[in-house]
């Protein structure tokens, strides 16, 4: 990849039940603490299931995503001309709870929302809108790197967000997607759902070129990306883990790298049996007999499924962890799940042995995505 194409991060902010930040993201999901908890925003009664993972003090959604983009930009050095030229991709949820009030309207669309936080946060390029579930995020930065990399725009700031709300929870509840037992699981056995967790994030990617106009400092690359679809069922996973796998390989094709330059997975893994099983055989077909010796986490397992924002929330997980040189832990571990046989990290964090990770997500439907980042 030339160097004027090469698609940099200089700006990172997040929230999630861990706290407002980088240091508070990081911290948690070293710790490997779940944040999980009585739901007090909205009312759980008859609902099976009345946990998640939610920030006890927090402004609406449009606020905390005018809040993290803003954060973003001032992390990556944006003055107001550099804010003018950029893009915002934006991964959200269209509903009324999970999209509070902006401009006076009563029932907000998306666009309204993408167009209010452009004009609050001084971002004068073009707007793109994302709201395809739980692969929203991680495809906004996919369309994000390729723009930049074929030099089509030279800055995108990808924001996206998600704060427990009752319609989505109910949604869930009702289809016991949720853990009955109040705790995430990732690969083990005895693992029986996910929980919901709020996440509303914000990086900015850019080419190298504007980056070093500006001598902004780089975070990370993202070195590659991927996406396919099962086609199968849906609701359920490939059982067989085709379609994750193609777009890890995708992935590693753009990037350039083979297979065993990756030294660690941040992992999709929500708890849920079909799906955790399907992603332990993706990775198997990638990596062969080494993907047991690969270190994998699922840091949903500390701040819950942010849905829309997962995708954003961990890839920001997966940059800082590297930048630290320690692996995050997985939370909620009984036992070895023979359909799941990885090298899953847990009890405490580990050195990270390498400068290139993946970040995996998919979503009702089918879709899959793969993230390659790199701090090389």
């Amino acid at each position: 990849m030339a160097e004027r194409e090469t698609v940099r991060i200089t700006g990172t902010h997040a929230l999630s039940a861990l706290g407002r930040g980088a240091d508070a993201l990081l911290s948690g999901v070293f710790s490997g603490a779940p944040a999980f908890g009585p739901v007090r925003r909205f009312d759980t009664t008859g609902r099976r299931v009345t946990v998640a993972a939610t920030l006890p003090e927090v402004g609406t959604l449009a606020a905390e995503l005018t809040d993290a983009i803003d954060a973003a930009a001032r992390a990556a050095g944006l003055g107001r001309a550099d804010r003018a030229g950029s893009a915002l991709f934006l991964a959200t949820h269209g509903g009324p709870h999970s999209l509070p009030v902006p401009l006076g309207r009563d029932e907000p669309t998306v666009p309204a929302l993408a167009g209010h936080l452009a004009a609050h946060c001084g971002l004068g390029g073009p707007t793109r809108i994302y709201t395809t579930a739980c692969v929203s995020a991680s495809t906004a930065v996919a369309d994000a790197a390729t723009l930049i990399h074929r030099g089509d725009l030279d800055r995108v700031v990808v924001a996206a967000g998600y704060l427990v709300e009752p319609d989505q929870y109910a949604l869930f509840d009702a289809g016991r997607a949720l853990a009955a037992d109040g705790a995430v699981r990732p690969f083990s056995a005895g693992r029986t759902g996910l929980l919901l967790g709020d996440g509303v994030a914000a990086v900015v990617l850019e080419s190298a070129g504007a980056a070093a106009r500006r001598d902004a400092e780089t975070l990370a690359t993202v070195a590659g990306w991927g996406r396919a679809g099962d086609a199968y069922h849906p609701c359920q996973p490939h059982p067989d883990g085709t379609g994750l796998a193609r777009a890890v390989e995708a992935a590693l094709r753009r990037g350039g790298l083979p297979p065993d330059a990756v030294g660690y997975v941040n992992a999709n893994a929500t708890g849920t049996p079909f799906s955790d099983a399907s992603e332990a055989a993706a990775l198997t077909r990638v990596f062969g007999a080494d993907a047991g010796r690969l270190p994998v986490s699922s840091t949903k397992s500390v701040h819950g499924h942010a849905l829309e924002a997962s995708g954003l929330l961990e890839l920001l997980v997966t940059v800082l962890a590297l930048r630290h040189g320690k692996l995050p832990v997985t939370a909620g571990w009984l036992g070895r799940d023979p359909q799941c046989p990885l090298d899953v990290i847990r009890d405490a964090p580990r050195p990270a042995r390498t400068a290139h990770a993946l970040t995996l997500n998919a979503a009702f439907g089918g879709a899959n995505t793969a993230l390659l980042v790199s701090t090389s």
